[in-house]
């Protein structure tokens, strides 16, 4: 099955997370003062810098999948790495460079267990050992007999990881949770009662990507 969205899917309705206004604002004042005071060529480079602000916190529209038992992309981004783990999940990780969206999304509907963060370092986000070193935000959604958990792990230039969600919320398949400042990983641990539908390399996109499919107790 293609990992590619459905021709339905498209960046429509595009429009800006809350968060970027903090930066936008004043960028844009900025650049305003200094073209009223004349300096047309400064106030141009921050007005362009304020439009690179909005490009990177764009939130497209997406159409989520609503078949039963599917894992979607948390993320938009390259398929780094599929790792085996201990507890017999496989760690699948995406890396957001600096042009992708960077809204995060949950990967299954459910209720958020837990929200837990976890100081550390700043390593690139491409990095191996991002996964257990930098910064990072772990969610653990649970729905029923399927349970994944995923983090949103801060780069070298990703200093601010935002989460919109509590232990206790339900949350939809591909609603929005949350987003990483410029630059960032995602790693997702897909259960064993989940059969993988990517591979390293694949571009996926948040919230409509299917990574996998839970298999069913009647096989």
């Amino acid at each position: 099955m293609s990992l590619q969205a459905s021709q339905g899917d498209r960046d429509s309705a595009m429009k800006i997370a809350a968060d970027a206004f903090v930066f936008l604002i004043p960028l844009l004042v900025i650049a305003g003062l200094l073209g009223i005071m004349g300096f047309m060529l400064l106030g141009s480079a921050f007005l362009g810098i304020a439009l690179l602000v909005g490009l990177f916190f764009r939130d497209p529209h997406r159409n989520v999948p609503v078949e039963k038992g599917l894992v979607l992309a948390p993320a938009d981004g390259k398929v780094l790495d599929l790792a085996k783990q201990s507890d017999g999940t496989t760690r699948v990780s995406i890396f957001l460079s600096l042009l992708d969206v960077h809204i995060n999304r949950s990967p299954i509907g459910g209720t958020v267990r837990e929200v837990r963060y976890q100081p550390g370092k700043f390593r690139m986000a491409f990095d191996r050992r991002a996964s257990v070193e930098n910064e990072r935000n772990m969610l653990t959604v649970a729905n029923g007999s399927l349970t994944v958990r995923f983090s949103q792990i801060a780069g070298i230039l990703a200093r601010r990881i935002v989460c919109w969600k509590k232990p206790g919320d339900e949350v939809e398949s591909g609603e929005r949770i949350g987003l990483i400042r410029f630059g960032s990983r995602v790693d997702v641990f897909v259960p064993e009662n989940v059969t993988l539908e990517l591979s390293r390399g694949d571009r996926v996109r948040g919230g409509s990507t299917v990574i996998g499919r839970m298999v069913s107790s009647e096989e």
